[in-house]
């Protein structure tokens, strides 16, 4: 498939730069891609579309504050994002400066952390760090917002860019799908006696690398690491068994369940993954999807072109735009019911 033919124009005042005041407070698009039916909803609709034998998997991931601003012995400026920390002193980072990065390059953080530049991987860097490196997380790092958030970060998104679930340390983006979700969700589940679960994949900056091939089966995809627990194996057994729909909240969860089925292995332990979903895949485990909307020409989209079908997932989205729905992390919800290939039970 062609690259263009996962284009839309998106207007630049749908971008939510800002939450809304609740986190429930979103609007949700239902939709069935085997009926070819799209319902214009709020985000508190959405547990009269769940049944008891359903089964909600979360990502619980949490985001560090991996965006640290320091200067060169030179005074030059340097931008720091920390792509994972790979020891206490040792990061795997990118770097934003004006000029040629070399190794040894010293980079002063504050009055005394010192990143060092030891070793060029692709397009990042291996820095070491003179002091541990939660304290100069703590002490110096910023959230890091996405690209087409166009403002510095704040004490709100201290709290609005991480789920409340989050628990697990280590992502540099958050699974923004489970944003929309409030404390008040969960005791709404368990009155209504629908399970749910959590497992981890740690969002990378991948997820908003563009697709620079014009035909997409060339792209090469970023990996994560992933984990997910055995008795999350036996809840989607058992769901299965008893004709429920397993649902990923989000497109990182979906990707990390998908990838943990496609050995046929049950592995407990982390795991990396570099899963390319595109139209043409079939589906292991994942019967629907809640997904906030993704970027033109993006790797997201493409994957939810394969869960929806790639023409109603277009019209969708022209759909979601002529309503005016927010878009991408702090914005707005869809649901896709089932798969587009599936047909009635």
């Amino acid at each position: 498939m062609n690259i263009e033919e996962f284009d839309y124009h998106l207007p630049e005042e749908l971008i939510a730069q800002f939450p809304l005041e609740g986190r429930s407070d979103s609007k949700l698009l239902v939709l069935d891609p085997v009926l070819m039916e799209k319902k214009d909803k709020q985000f508190n609709d959405f547990l009269s579309y769940l049944n008891p034998e359903d089964l909600l998997i979360f990502n619980n991931t949490k985001v560090i504050n991996a965006r640290i601003y320091g200067n060169k012995p030179t005074g030059g400026k340097v931008e720091i994002l920390i792509e994972k920390i790979i020891d206490d002193h040792t990061v795997l980072t990118h770097i934003g400066t004006s000029k040629k990065i070399d190794i040894g390059l010293k980079i002063l953080v504050g009055k005394e952390n010192i990143f060092e530049v030891l070793e060029r991987v692709g397009k990042l860097f291996i820095l070491k760090v003179s002091h541990n490196i939660d304290d100069v997380i703590t002490n110096h790092g910023h959230l890091p917002l996405p690209p087409y958030i166009t403002r510095s970060d704040n004490d709100q998104d201290n709290d609005r860019y991480q789920t409340v679930f989050a628990s697990q340390m280590g992502a540099i983006a958050a699974p923004t799908a489970g944003l929309h979700f409030d404390d008040k969700f969960f005791p709404q589940l368990r009155k209504k006696n629908i399970n749910h679960a959590f497992i981890t994949l740690h969002v990378g900056s991948g997820t908003f690398q563009p697709v620079r091939e014009n035909i997409i089966e060339n792209h090469s995809m970023h990996s994560e690491d992933f984990i997910v627990p055995l008795e999350v194996f036996d809840q989607i057994k058992e769901t299965k068994a008893r004709g429920g729909r397993v649902i990923a909240i989000g497109t990182t969860a979906l990707r990390a369940l998908e990838s943990a089925f496609q050995s046929g292995v049950q592995n407990p332990n982390f795991q990396k993954t570099d899963i390319f979903i595109y139209p043409g895949y079939k589906f292991k485990v994942i019967d629907a999807l809640f997904t906030n909307f993704h970027l033109p020409k993006s790797t997201l989209l493409m994957l939810v072109s394969a869960f929806g079908g790639h023409k109603f997932m277009m019209e969708a989205y022209l759909h979601a735009i002529n309503k005016k729905y927010r878009f991408f992390s702090y914005g707005d919800a869809m649901f896709i019911e089932r798969n587009f290939k599936q047909t009635d039970k």
